[in-house]
């Protein structure tokens, strides 16, 4: 006689899904858990730029640094503090603006200490710090083009670094004047930069104060000037994976506490009004007023 085969209830089916369900939500638990992640790996992650001069970039002897480094390194010191660790290793990845936020969420990277706009749209994917730098989208031309607006850029060949917002800011600046130009890509700053300056390219829009950073750093920098309208002020801030309260809250409670103690305002000082590293080049870009409202006003809201 056939033994029967009594269905499986509802409720031991349910418990067979759940317990399925838990070690995918464990891992994913873990993944957003950066805290965690340090303490079992006893390393954290920096993304860097190789060319944000100012922010994150290499020096002569082609280590990280600059003022988004030494953020993060004080980040770190908190997290020793909070994790009780005696030393936290610090590991280093290369990002470009296209692959930066993707480095992020697959957890390659822990938090990018770079130059990167906290946009609201960019909340979907990324969490940020409150603001570190606040500046307008301008435009990088040759002294001696003649270029002086966006009108001037009729006809011409614009430069943009691929994963910015740059191109997209200037055709929305640009609405209902039918403006024909032509965007051409750098990998990355210094090879946008390169366009404008080999005559491939007859303007580079990007953040002001990276454009002077790449001024400074120009083999003959009064061969260039940054000019034009404001396409807009932007906020630069630390990124990092999204829904991990508690790694948030300890990155906010270090910037904050940077800012208000002046310890931000020195930093700054170090890295955009002093010689710095390799060439002893001063960037000379003063604190503008919405990088004091800023520092006065903490904020991670984004644009």
């Amino acid at each position: 006689m056939p033994k029967l085969r009594l269905p499986i209830s509802f409720g031991a089916a349910a418990l067979a899904v759940a317990c399925t369900l838990l070690p995918f939500a464990a891992a994913h638990a873990q993944e957003n858990d950066t805290l965690a992640k340090i303490k079992a790996s006893g390393a954290i992650t920096f993304g860097y730029r190789e060319s944000s001069f100012g922010f994150s970039y290499l020096d002569g002897n082609l280590k990280p640094v600059g003022y988004s480094i030494e953020i993060c390194n004080r980040i770190v010191e908190a997290v020793k503090t909070e994790l009780k660790l005696p030393a936290i290793e610090i590991k280093y990845q290369a990002v470009t603006s296209a692959n930066r936020m993707p480095l992020v969420q697959n957890g390659t990277v822990d938090i990018e200490c770079g130059s990167t706009t906290n946009l609201v749209d960019r909340q979907k994917q990324v969490a940020f710090s409150p603001d570190i730098f606040r500046y307008n989208v301008r435009m990088l031309v040759k002294a001696d083009s003649g270029i002086r607006s966006i009108a001037d850029l009729q006809g011409k060949t614009v430069a943009t670094t691929s994963g910015t917002t740059s191109f997209r800011l200037l055709r929305e600046a640009d609405r209902g004047r039918s403006l024909d130009v032509t965007n051409l890509a750098g990998k990355d700053h210094s090879d946008s930069f390169l366009l404008v300056e080999s005559g491939r390219a007859q303007a580079f829009v990007l953040d002001d104060i990276l454009l002077a950073g790449q001024i400074a750093n120009a083999r003959n920098p009064k061969d260039f000037i940054i000019t034009g309208e404001s396409l807009r002020t932007e906020n630069q801030s630390l990124m990092f994976r999204k829904d991990d309260a508690a790694f948030k809250a300890l990155v906010d409670r270090v910037v904050s506490g940077m800012m208000k103690s002046g310890e931000m305002e020195k930093l700054y000082a170090k890295w955009f009004m002093s010689p710095i590293p390799p060439k002893g080049i001063n960037i000379n870009y003063p604190l503008n007023a919405e990088t004091k409202e800023a520092f006065a006003n903490p904020s991670s809201k984004g644009i």
